[in-house]
């Protein structure tokens, strides 16, 4: 069974000055970062690998998870970063076999819009919200539209 860990970057400044893709987090967006982190440990929800979208907010968003999860280094993919939907699924499907659970540290609409075709599950993706999707598939190139069910969900506005 795979299992899919979406992960929205936590919240990140607007003010003038940063170009999009340099925006870094809030002191506010760290510790729900930090908060979302604790309760996925508590809950046994820890992925073997982590991916995240190069922008600086999610590469510091997914520092704390693998700080806090105990995890390697999060690795980078380009085609995360402001993604629609179909580029997501390419991210996904293919996502190596070896791993049986990764997470993915990225941005909306995307990553609700990838949450959906998953699972048919109208959530909110706030930022710093977690979803864990669990597919009954052996390979992450046989995932399909609505193959999925939402195993877990927690959001920093929600215990």
């Amino acid at each position: 069974m795979k299992q899919l860990l979406l992960i929205r970057h936590a919240k990140a400044t607007h003010e003038s000055g940063y170009v999009d893709f340099e925006r870094p987090l809030k002191p506010s967006g760290i510790l729900d970062a930090e908060t979302i982190a604790a309760r996925l440990r508590e809950h046994h929800v820890v992925p073997k690998l982590l991916i995240a979208s190069p922008a600086l907010r999610t590469l510091t968003t997914a520092n704390i998870f693998t700080q806090h999860l105990s995890l390697p280094q999060a690795q980078t993919n380009k085609n995360i970063y402001e993604a629609e939907l179909y580029a997501l699924i390419d991210v996904v499907t293919e996502l190596p076999d070896e791993y049986m659970f990764v997470g993915i540290v990225g941005h909306n609409p995307g990553l609700s819009q990838l949450l959906y075709y998953f699972t048919h599950d109208v959530r909110d993706m706030n930022t710093c919200a977690a979803v864990l999707i669990a597919f009954d598939a052996t390979k992450w190139g046989d995932i399909r539209s609505n193959s999925g069910s939402v195993a877990y969900y927690t959001s920093p506005n929600e215990e």
